[in-house]
């Protein structure tokens, strides 16, 4: 079986790439590889969801599944105040990640080796950000629900996105029994952005 983006240490073999792309006016550069997701670009949904936030943030920011870093990294770049943890279980991701972290001359920035919030058990955040690793499957990502709800401290928001053919309807249903705000804060080409809050 093939190595996925959420393999925890990939062995398929190394295809390092780099592109430059602008995300909402300024120009990121990251270096992506083989096993992490969206290699070739950032995709529509994560850029969806970047151009929904209410940048810039304050205060602690996670960056939940970070992958080789489009988000965090975008964040932590209109967000000088905030302070930003970027987790994957993908360790191949996570050295990317740190990569594109100094390449982009982010510091606010700590990247961790996590699978969902096992290993960030002793902290909170304001801001808790992922396009959900989907293909790992409807019990991975509800789990990783359920942990940000316990990580999201006092007026924080959870946001997500995910495609209504990859489950938006019921991923929504999840949520809302979970939190007590949820809103589709943008609706885009089959793509559902999703905030939720306690």
């Amino acid at each position: 079986m093939g190595d996925h983006y959420y393999s925890r240490n990939p062995i398929s073999e190394r295809d390092k790439r780099e592109f430059s792309t602008d995300i909402r006016g300024r120009t990121l550069t990251f270096s992506t590889d083989a096993s992490v997701f969206s290699k070739k670009g950032v995709d529509y949904g994560t850029r969806l969801l970047i151009e929904a936030l209410p940048l810039p943030l304050e205060g602690d920011v996670l960056d939940l599944g970070c992958g080789y870093g489009p988000i965090g990294i975008a964040v932590a770049s209109w967000s000088p105040r905030s302070r930003v943890v970027m987790a994957d279980v993908n360790r191949r991701a996570l050295e990317l990640c740190r990569h594109n972290a100094k390449r982009n001359g982010v510091e606010q920035v700590t990247v961790l080796e996590s699978d969902g919030l096992s290993a960030l058990k002793h902290l909170s955040f304001d801001w808790v950000l992922t396009n959900p690793p989907i293909r790992a499957g409807k019990r991975v990502v509800y789990r990783l629900f359920e942990e940000t709800r316990t990580h999201l401290r006092e007026n924080g928001q959870f946001w997500l996105v995910i495609q209504k053919k990859q489950g938006a309807p019921s991923a929504i249903k999840k949520l809302q029994s979970l939190f007590s705000d949820v809103t589709v804060a943008v609706r885009s080409k089959g793509y559902a952005v999703i905030r939720c809050r306690n």
